[in-house]
């Protein structure tokens, strides 16, 4: 299941990755699958993760107050590390789980994973703390891996050569031993860390993209993630017609795509950051009350065995974005009037299969509403063309 990966040339190359748009004027299910075999076509060379050399952990190289674009947060309480553990077994004995920790830092949680017996592969991207957590791995026969690694910069897009810590989950994960499970099985492995502080939304947005097109970590089944997010962040993933004023297209694709579990709420002062002056220590820049107060929520996303189905596939996809961000864009106008926008099949037989009203407006639907709506202009055989597309929204994330 393990193999070392020390001592491995650091070098990897990325070439020819494609974008994600590709939506036109959509048909038959057989120009899809051409667009789809088009875009899945990566161009991946081969690369081996290099462990870096050792550092004295809390030494500061020169690169790290030059490079360190943004601050991080880490967990560095036993307390804190210990309560995580406990949740993330759900009361069971300890169990051999495989954990992929992204930007375990000074390697508090790993410690408490490792001694509840899990096995662990620490993706670090700061090379600071890399000894360090190295040293956590001795004698234990292989149930710590570390690689220099960023989770959240896994498989980048427009780019060619590349290096750690970024990095091509194929290939990371191949050298690795970590094997694919089919969809309809168990979970191949469990992603545990904190959403980066300014880009929560873009990296939501991109891992739905991942998931829905089964590409990325998700080539390897139904990958669990247990992630810290801020709450406000929480509140817009789980809104429903209940919240309007939050309900958006991500909170509809996520719901839709996982099974979401709060796990866990910490406040935000429990977790140090990394300045750059190479410390970890509690922040001090001044924040709102509002901030202040704000807690981090420990959320668990599964995703579903159902997500899939005829009509919704890695395939197509991407049509259901598209639906979903024209809808929200008029978010409080009816349905119907959408329909007319969004596809030449009769609006009313849309309404009367999907039972809905007239006067139903887009933040009267509720994430399941929305996936059978697709599902159910999907499937009208009495049309050629499906959907109508506006170029606009190719590139807009809402």
């Amino acid at each position: 299941m393990w193999v070392p990966v020390a001592g491995l040339p650091p070098r990897l190359t990325l070439s020819a990755l494609t974008g994600a748009c590709r939506l036109c004027i959509l048909g038959s299910g057989a120009a899809r699958r051409k667009d789809v075999l088009a875009r899945d076509r990566r161009g991946l060379s081969d690369f081996h993760p290099q462990l870096l050399p050792s550092l004295s952990f809390g030494d500061s190289p020169s690169w790290v107050t030059k490079c360190r674009l943004e601050p991080r947060r880490y967990i560095t309480s036993p307390r804190l590390a210990e309560t995580l553990v406990q949740v993330l077994r759900g009361g069971r004995e300890k169990t051999c789980q495989l954990f992929l920790e992204c930007n375990p830092g000074p390697g508090i949680l790993t410690q408490a994973l490792l001694e509840n017996g899990a096995r662990v592969i620490a993706l670090e991207s700061d090379r600071t703390f890399i000894p360090h957590l190295e040293s956590l791995g001795k004698n234990l026969n292989g149930k710590l891996e570390v690689v220099h690694c960023d989770f959240f910069k896994l498989d980048p897009t427009n780019c060619g050569t590349v290096k750690p810590p970024i990095m091509v989950s194929k290939m990371l994960f191949q050298n690795l031993g970590i094997q694919a499970l089919p969809w309809s099985k168990g979970i191949p492995l469990k992603v545990i860390g904190i959403f980066p502080i300014k880009n929560e939304r873009k990296t939501l947005w991109k891992l739905l993209h991942d998931l829905y097109s089964c590409t990325s970590i998700y080539r390897y089944g139904r990958v669990e993630l247990n992630m810290f997010i801020s709450e406000k962040q929480y509140q817009k993933l789980m809104a429903n017609p209940k919240n309007p004023n939050l309900y958006q297209a991500l909170s509809v694709l996520w719901q839709v795509a996982c099974e979401i579990k709060l796990l866990h709420m910490e406040p935000w002062s429990s977790f140090d950051i990394y300045t750059q002056d190479g410390q970890l220590e509690k922040p001090k820049r001044r924040e709102s009350l509002e901030e202040v107060q704000q807690n981090l929520c420990l959320i668990q996303l599964t995703p579903r065995r159902t997500l899939f189905t005829e009509n919704l596939t890695p395939i197509n996809y991407d049509v259901f974005f598209h639906m979903l961000k024209q809808c929200f864009m008029k978010r409080n106008a009816k349905l119907i009037d959408h329909l007319h926008s969004l596809s030449p099949v009769d609006a009313m037989d849309i309404l009367k299969k999907i039972k809905k009203k007239e006067k139903t407006k887009i933040t009267n639907l509720y994430p399941r509403d929305f996936k059978q709506l697709f599902e159910t202009i999907e499937c009208s055989k009495d049309y050629t063309c499906k959907w109508l597309y506006d170029d606009f929204l190719e590139d807009r994330i809402v």
